[in-house]
């Protein structure tokens, strides 16, 4: 019999996995598609010799993670790539704001109203933050906050809606790159908490950078694979898991799956009927005959460029998909250009590029016409430069990551007490009703992104169980 059993090979799982087997646990994993990776996977989407990133692109939390920064996963080929910016933000008069690595030069492309908030409201946090970010990430419970009284000002501080965090910026241009890093969770900018999740981000960028992977996210997910295996756990690909019968037996069941997934599974009924999904998004791939042309300079030199005019035209996009239910007009976009610090992901002279915008739960529409006039109000001409380009809606998401329910790449709204307790109010969020089945995914905290912190806090909880049997 097997100690423990992981379903799903995305970075939880995988994570999850390599936690047990380092402790001596023997461990199998059971991925329904092809090859590890789920939300970090590197395709061919386009033409050939174009190399995509089918969902994440970009590692803030990643390079930032406690969990992976604590494993050998360099031995195992990750390398992170560092662009001279860590993200752009362009407006349509041709300039644009930057959260660099450095906390000066992101707050003097504010402009000088600005500058002094921008770098009162980062002081506090960033000289502790390999310390906080152990604190919010960890497991709840586990131990005492390292640093408390940090840990309690970063909550009076962003647990507020952003839209009261940014009142303090007199100026548009910060207050738009703040709503665009809100915007990368979809949620609203008048939403519960909001204000610590642009916050995370900022920081993050400020701390480590915001990287992307040598050749692509696969290898993140290879990394962890390559180190398993190294460790004596099985991985099992192409192995479609219904039921729990379907599994070899074992003292523990890990799930990075959806909640509803592993309630359908485990037969735990409607355990988690009320976990609430979020938006979808449309996302499109492209090869590219050359750079994104850019209208500012910034841009050209960041892997992340954030794409929304001010900050009232984000927030109008993020309140139509969340809350009105229907696609923006002029959506609020992430987009992500890896060949600017790794040519190998394109042929000479060529490049990859990543776009999406956030589109209602289950859209079935194309965005695509819509998505390219917003891009050609800041870079004109970028049509002219596509070779090829790869769609993918709610439905085609969905059907590639069984965790995108809908085509929520975040596996759960971010609304309310979600926020903050996912997936459901425990005080426990990786047990469920079942004594020996636990979940790993994004839906437990501390929530979405390629940072494997979910996997690594529920295997404490799996393996605490193990010792007391």
């Amino acid at each position: 019999m097997l100690d423990a059993v992981v379903v799903g090979a995305g970075p939880n799982g995988l994570t999850a996995a390599v936690e047990l087997a380092r402790r001596g646990f023997s461990v199998a994993v059971f991925e329904a598609q092809d090859t590890v990776g789920g939300g970090a996977r590197t395709e061919e989407l386009t033409l050939p010799g174009f190399r995509h990133d089918p969902c994440s692109a970009a590692h803030p939390l990643g390079i930032n993670s406690p969990a992976f920064r604590a494993l050998p996963l360099e031995r195992y080929g990750l390398e992170w790539l560092h662009a001279d910016l860590p993200m752009a933000h362009p407006f349509t008069d041709g300039t644009a704001a930057v959260l660099a690595r450095s906390v000066a030069e992101t707050a003097a492309s504010f402009g000088p109203r600005d500058a002094g908030a921008y770098r009162r409201l980062v002081a506090p946090f960033l000289p502790r933050w390999d310390t906080l970010v152990n604190d919010f990430m960890s497991l709840p419970l586990t131990a005492l906050p390292r640093d408390p009284v940090t840990l309690a000002r970063f909550g009076l501080t962003g647990l507020p809606p952003s839209t009261l965090l940014s009142r303090r910026f007199r100026d548009e241009r910060a207050r738009t790159l703040f709503a665009g890093l809100v915007g990368h969770v979809m949620a609203p900018l008048s939403g519960f908490a909001t204000g610590a999740i642009g916050l995370v981000f900022a920081l993050a960028a400020h701390a480590r950078g915001w990287p992307v992977a040598r050749g692509g996210s696969q290898s993140i997910s290879d990394a962890l694979a390559g180190y398993l295996t190294d460790l004596g756990g099985a991985i099992h690909t192409e192995y479609e898991v219904k039921r729990l019968d379907d599994l070899p037996p074992a003292r523990a069941y890990v799930f990075d799956t959806s909640p509803t997934a592993l309630a359908r599974i485990a037969g735990l009924g409607r355990a988690y009927a009320h976990y609430r999904y979020g938006p979808g998004v449309f996302k499109i791939d492209y090869a590219l005959d050359g750079p994104v042309p850019w209208t500012a300079e910034a841009p050209r030199h960041a892997t992340t460029v954030q794409i929304g005019a001010d900050s009232e035209e984000i927030g109008t996009a993020l309140h139509d998909v969340s809350r009105a239910g229907r696609a923006p007009e002029r959506p609020f976009m992430i987009t992500v250009q890896p060949s600017i610090v790794d040519p190998s992901r394109a042929p000479e002279g060529k490049q990859v590029f990543w776009a999406y915008a956030h589109v209602p739960s289950g859209w079935t529409g194309d965005l695509t016409d819509i998505m390219e006039r917003q891009l050609e109000r800041f870079a004109p001409g970028f049509r002219d430069r596509v070779l090829a380009r790869a769609t993918a809606g709610p439905p085609e998401l969905a059907a590639r990551n069984a965790n995108y329910v809908g085509g929520d790449i975040g596996s759960g709204a971010f609304t309310g007490l979600q926020t903050l307790m996912r997936p459901r109010p425990s005080l426990f969020p990786y047990n469920t009703p079942h004594p020996a089945v636990f979940l790993c995914s994004s839906a437990t905290p501390p929530g979405p992104g390629v940072h494997g912190m979910s996997g690594h806090n529920a295997a404490k909880a799996v393996w605490k169980r193990l010792r007391a049997a």
